[in-house]
């Protein structure tokens, strides 16, 4: 069955992973702030953070408001904000898929409901994307595999249908057994190779 929807995975393909591990450390250095303390919090709400259950202020006020800072909210926001860097050639890629008139055009990944919205705005997403399956908006995070069935069930394709396309492979793995076929990235000479071979030419 020929592909009609494709599922894009935003920080480690489209663009930088917005609040990983090598993001929070440049922020922790950046505000003179104590590592393990931040990444121990961190870890306790990451979750939350990343389904939407709690918004960036609450998230900011549990890891690093806690304590009297020098700096403010809107400060360590507007860090964060740094460390999204597009992967143009990716985001080129999936202009000219949309741009084909040939596919359904979404993001899949695990993201807080304010970056992602960020994110979406700033690089434009909208106007290669229609639908948005963030973890910050659905309240369910990959590998999970409810959120393909989510993503199923919302554009109404067979999963034979849909290329889902990320960085990890577990993420991959789980989207292949939902049905999908699933496309692992590792850059973008490599993605447009598998994408032909896979989609142009099943």
């Amino acid at each position: 069955m020929i592909v009609n929807t494709i599922f894009f995975d935003v920080g480690g393909v489209l663009m930088t992973n917005g609040w990983d591990h090598i993001s929070r450390r440049r922020a922790i250095d950046h505000f003179g702030m104590d590592w393990e303390e931040f990444e121990d919090r961190h870890n306790l709400v990451v979750a939350d953070f990343e389904i939407g259950r709690i918004g960036i202020e609450e998230y900011l006020d549990s890891t690093a408001f806690h304590l009297p800072r020098t700096f403010t909210h809107e400060d360590f926001i507007a860090f964060m904000h740094t460390q999204s860097v597009p992967n143009t050639e990716v985001l080129a890629f999936a202009a000219e898929l949309a741009s084909s008139g040939k596919y359904l055009m979404a993001t899949l990944n695990n993201e807080s409901r304010e970056l992602n919205q960020y994110r979406i705005e700033r690089f434009k997403l909208r106007d290669s994307f229609r639908l948005f399956f963030s973890s910050g908006f659905v309240g369910l995070r990959k590998p999970d595999s409810r959120i393909f069935q989510l993503a199923l069930e919302v554009t109404q394709r067979r999963p034979e249908e849909c290329l889902f396309i990320d960085d990890h492979a577990l993420n991959v793995e789980r989207a292949q057994l939902a049905g999908m076929m699933a496309l692992q990235y590792h850059d973008a000479v490599q993605l447009r190779k598998d994408f032909q071979h896979q989609c142009e030419h099943p």
